[in-house]
Order: structure tokens, then C-alpha cells, then sequence
């Protein structure tokens, strides 16, 4: 999730700490530590911890499209959230879902939020699924979830304003209206599937959770959003 435009924060507050919002983050950090820590330190571990291999929890865990067509692993689509294939994969979304997440759950209630974030990344994985030229490679991350996070925010709050930094030639901070720059970073992945730069990333994924977002945030919403 990490682009041209880099948010630091929004100009939002929230009524009430985001604790599901932590949570998520904290799995995902824990998650992270026990799959890829042994590959970035060169130190002894005890036995079952040294013989994991990322690899093989990514095949074991991550949402490989074909055995979701043919209704095998299902638990796939979920698991698959939880993981990341290096530490800027991570580092963009924890800070995304930082940013945008706790007014999310602060108007949704931590029950519909839960709902919604996983409503979201099913529906990412599912987009990709239709989408994908290699169905056999299996997809990780939380970048669906939190697309669909991103889009309820535009809907939401479009005039809250976002710190952000931007990178142009030289490196500046502004305050962006959250419709502008959820908007540019939606427009981003039309243009990196056109421009066939995918590197691995499943940008149908992130197109397919956006809309989720969208759809779902006026349903599912607890109360009217407070604008700042």
C-alpha cells in the first residue's frame, strides 16, 4: 500500500480507543515475527520454530484461488489475512489500518466492524479469484481488508483531512481532504493494471475490497459519522 503519497495521520478523532483495530494490527505483527523471524536473524531457535518455512506456511495458508474454486481450504480465506511477505508488505498495511481503522470501528461498534473487515477481505479474495491469470499461486496479506476499510472511510468521511507526505521530485507534507486522496490512491490501482505493473500485487484485490467498503459502510454503519 505504500505509494507517491505516504499518510502519517488523519484529523479525525474518534469517541472511543480502537481496540479491535490494535488487536488486528497485534495478530498481524505476532504473525509476522512467527513465520519470518528465524530468515531475518541469524541466531539458534528452538527446533519447531527453526524448521518452519515461510514458504510452506504461505502454500499451507495463503488463499490459493483453485482449491477455493473447487471448495478445498476454505479456511484459506481467512488465514490468508494474517499474512505478509516482508516487512514494508507489513509496515503499509498496519499503518493504513492505523490511520483509517479507528473511525471505522468507532462507527460501526466493534461487532459490525469485525463483520465488515472480514465481509471486506472475502470480498477482495474473491475478486481476485475471478481475476487472476495463475490460479495455482497463493495470495497473502491484509491489503483487501483494508481496502474495503479505505473505501467506507470515503464514504464516511470524505472532508476529514489526511497529513500526508507526498513525493515529488522533493519531499513535502500537506493535509489532503480524504476524498482526494482515497480517491487518487483508488485511481492508482486502475492505472497499475493498465499499465500491467502488477509485481506480484493483486490490485483486483484491493479494486474489489475498495467497493466492498463502499457498499457496505452506509449498511452497516451504528450511527451518522461525525465530521471534523
Amino acid at each position: 500500500m505504500v505509494g507517491p503519497l505516504l499518510p502519517l495521520r488523519d484529523e479525525n478523532p474518534t469517541s472511543s480507543p480502537p481496540h479491535i483495530t490494535r488487536l488486528i494490527i497485534i495478530v498481524n505483527v505476532i504473525v509476522f515475527i512467527f513465520v519470518w523471524l528465524p530468515s531475518y536473524l541469524p541466531i539458534n531457535f528452538p527446533p519447531f520454530w527453526a524448521s518452519i518455512s515461510p514458504e510452506e506456511v504461505v502454500r499451507k495458508y495463503g488463499m490459493i484461488p483453485e482449491n477455493i474454486m473447487n471448495g478445498e481450504r476454505l479456511y484459506t480465506l481467512f488465514t490468508s489475512m494474517f499474512l505478509h511477505g516482508g516487512i514494508i508488505h507489513l509496515a503499509g498495511n498496519m499503518l493504513y489500518l492505523s490511520i483509517f481503522g479507528d473511525n471505522i470501528e468507532d462507527t460501526f461498534g466493534r461487532v459490525r466492524y469485525v463483520l465488515f473487515y472480514f465481509l471486506c477481505g472475502t470480498a477482495a479474495s474473491l475478486t481476485h479469484m475471478l481475476t487472476t491469470v495463475d490460479p495455482s499461486i497463493p495470495t497473502i496479506g491484509a491489503s483487501g481488508a483494508i481496502s474495503g476499510v479505505l473505501g467506507a472511510y470515503l464514504i464516511l468521511y470524505p472532508r476529514a483531512r489526511i497529513l500526508t507526505v507526498v513525493f515529488y521530485v522533493w519531499i513535502s507534507f500537506v493535509r489532503i481532504p480524504a476524498i482526494f486522496f482515497l480517491g487518487f490512491w483508488f485511481i492508482l490501482q486502475w492505472l497499475y493494471i493498465l499499465l500491467d505493473t502488477g509485481g506480484g500485487i493483486a490490485y483486483w484485490a484491493h479494486i474489489g475490497g475498495f467497493v466492498a467498503g463502499m457498499v457496505l459502510a452506509p449498511i452497516l454503519r451504528r450511527r451518522k459519522p461525525r465530521y471534523s
